[in-house]
């Protein structure tokens, strides 16, 4: 299958920032989280909300009263890696990332990454814009339910 144009927008946009946080977090965490939807709203929030993150580990400590370091220590790891999600989505999108929030939820297992695009695209090969993108964004969702990572063929 051939590489996507880039910068993706609408639902192509969303699948592939999905695809990439799931993948950061197959990548770091060892395990993919059980659900992941992005969203935009407007034409500069996009938001990847991730559902069952924790590792067998984390998920002890939350049962032995140990949350506070388990939320900081998810903390400390986004924000030593934010860089690399927000080049991620900067080479997806063609657009800068003027501000990257994340944060993580115990009850239940949640993760959300919010980043603030800026309304202009930038240089970054944006070759067209789909005049119809901006709103089919505002409604495009994607959820995807991860199996587990010995079932997932690409």
């Amino acid at each position: 299958m051939p590489a996507p144009d880039l910068p993706l927008t609408g639902n192509a946009l969303l699948v592939g920032v999905t695809d990439a946080m799931v993948a950061f977090h197959q990548r770091y965490h060892h395990r993919a989280p059980v659900t992941a939807k992005t969203l935009l709203l407007g034409d500069e929030m996009l938001i990847c909300v991730l559902g069952g993150v924790y590792t067998d580990v984390e998920k002890t400590m939350i049962e032995l009263q140990r949350s506070l370091i388990v939320q900081e220590t998810r903390s400390a790891f986004q924000n030593a890696m934010q860089h690399r999600l927000i080049e991620s989505v900067e080479h997806l999108s063609g657009r800068d990332v003027m501000t990257f929030i994340s944060n993580h939820h115990v009850g239940p297992d949640m993760e959300i990454a919010l980043f603030i695009l800026d309304s202009v695209a930038c240089n970054r090969s944006w070759s067209h814009r789909d005049p119809d993108s901006k709103r089919r964004a505002r409604t495009a969702t994607e959820t995807v339910a991860i199996p587990p990572i010995h079932a997932r063929v690409r």
